[in-house]
This record gives C-alpha cells, structure tokens and sequence, in this order.
C-alpha cells in the first residue's frame, strides 16, 4: 500500500501555541458526587468518591461534611495518597449573626474539621453562613434580613474566627456566600467585604450561588480582586432558575429539580470567569461543585469525566 505524501500544513492543523502557565489548580468535591450529609444510604460510599474523583483525573478534593471521609487523619492520608489526591480545604457552617452566644458551639465545629484540615496539610476553611430557611422543608427559621446588630456581629465575629483559625490551624477562612443564607446577592457580599479585614476574612467565591441570587462573577473578581481567596465553580440552569424564583423554591427542592447543571450548559460562561481570575495572577483553587442531592450513584463520575475535559480546554 502506497503512503500518502504529506500534505502541506493548514493554520486549522498547525500546532497550537504553548499553553500558557496558569496559578489556578483544579479540584472537585464530595458534593459533585451528591454528598451533602456525613452518613446518608442515598450517597455513594467514601472509597467510590475517592476512586472515581481521581479517576476523573483531579487531584485536589475537599473533605466535603465532617464525618463523610474518614476522620482520622492516618487513614485519610493513607487512602487519598495511594489515589494521587490531595486535600484543599475543609468545611464548615456557622451562625455567628447570632452572636457571642453562639461562639463556644461553633468553635467546637470549627475546631474538629480545621484540625482534620490542617493534619491533611489543606491550606483553607470553607465558611458557609447557616439557613434563614431549611433547605429542604421551606420553614422559614428567621427573618431573611440581619438587623444592623446582626451584621455587625456576623462581621466582628468572622474576622475574630479568621484569626483564631490562622493563629491555631494556620489555614486560611474563606466565606462562602450561599443561597438561602444571609450571604448571597451582591448588595449582600459586597456589604460583608466592606466592613471586614482583608488580613483576617477572604472570599469563596461560588459561581453558581453568585448566579443563583443575581451576581456577577467576573464583576466581582474584577472589582474585589485582592479578596478572591478561593472559587467553587459551578452553574445554575437558567430556566430552572426562573422557575425556583416564580414558585420561591428553597434551595434543596431547587437542586433536585436541577437548578445546579453540568458545565458548559449553563450560567455563568465559566471562561470569562477563569480568564478574569487568571489575570489577578495569585495562587487559587478552583474546586468544581455541582449540588446533585441526591443523585443515583452510577451519574457523578461520567459528568466528571465530561467537566474535567472541558475544564482543560478553558486551561486549567
């Protein structure tokens, strides 16, 4: 058989230029696989997130709800290392808009997983505001709006766990604004970054939560920049969304239904978020989250597959 003469080189053929060096290191978490509790018979078991999120090809997790992956931190370094996969950060919810009466119980929360944290050699605490709203049930807990005493007590007392964190743990908090908690549009976040320390309080930023209550990923990045301290990349399905706002949905109904989709089907254009973050050339994780709670256990690992491939084709 005869071999084709080469053929001279097309600029849709040519090689693609060198791939420019990026400071964002991607990850995934026990969320993406439809973990929200530490023991629930609805979610795969530890060892088949472990296996399938490094089968996916990510290497950094989360430690997702305190309780879910082992506790131990022999264990936990021994079952991630053999896997390739190492830990960013850990997770926390808080009430502290309640104030000092809250401080003793929450610091017992934060303790346990920023010590699982810290042994696991994370860098990061996700802080997560609690519900105004049960996420699954609707009830209505409190008002939806702090008082001014409410948000001078949210601030004091995040910077003074920022600190206490980093002085103790030497991590790093990161505030998660969140749907159906006190801490989600942009009149809010931007509000809570104003009035506190950038030396004591940084920001998650959650693409998909942003999106979810009307924010602007990239115009946040932009505008607080040297606050950006971590990001969870995820995206909301817009007509879903609209539904979840006309009938006011809480926030569990709302995942199930699939207000929460695979990337790149929905919002916000994850591209523009990565390039606006690229350009403030720090050091950040991006740990892809995609709330499916809950979810039939054979669903996660294939949209991971999907999400790691197109997370590659943005560069990172």
């Amino acid at each position: 058989m005869t071999k084709p003469s080469p053929q001279p080189s097309s600029p849709s053929s040519a090689p693609s230029p060198p791939s420019v060096p990026t400071r964002i290191r991607v990850g995934s978490a026990p969320d993406s696989w439809g973990v929200w509790f530490p023991d629930d018979p609805r979610q795969v078991p530890w060892q088949r997130f472990l296996d399938e999120v490094a089968g996916a090809g990510y290497e950094w997790i989360e430690l997702g709800p305190y309780g879910y992956l082992p506790t131990d931190p022999a264990v936990l370094a021994e079952e991630t290392a053999r896997r390739g996969l190492r830990v960013s950060a850990g997770t926390v919810f808080t009430g502290l808009h309640h104030g000092s009466d809250v401080w003793d119980r929450t610091w017992g929360h934060v303790a346990e997983n920023a010590a699982l944290a810290q042994a696991m050699g994370a860098g990061h605490l996700v802080v997560i505001p609690s519900f105004w709203r049960d996420d699954r049930t609707g009830e209505v807990l409190e008002d939806p709006l702090l008082t001014a005493g409410q948000w001078r007590d949210l601030t004091r007392l995040t910077e003074r766990l920022g600190r206490e964190v980093r002085e103790r743990y030497g991590l790093r908090i990161v505030v998660h604004p969140h749907a159906d908690t006190h801490l989600d549009s942009e009149e809010s976040v931007t509000r809570f970054l104003d009035a506190t320390d950038p030396e004591a309080v940084s920001l998650c930023l959650d693409t998909g939560h942003y999106e979810y209550a009307g924010g602007d990923s990239v115009e946040l990045i932009e505008t607080y920049g040297e606050r950006i301290g971590y990001l969870h990349l995820k995206q909301v399905d817009p007509a879903v969304l609209a539904e979840v706002v006309a009938e006011g949905m809480p926030f569990g109904p709302a995942v199930a239904r699939g207000v929460m989709c695979e990337p790149p089907s929905g919002a916000p254009a994850l591209e523009p978020v990565l390039a606006a973050a690229r350009a403030l050339d720090v050091d950040l994780f991006a740990i892809v989250e995609q709330d499916m709670y809950p979810c039939a256990p054979d669903v996660p690992y294939p949209i991971a597959l999907r999400t790691r491939s197109f997370l590659r084709s943005c560069g990172v």
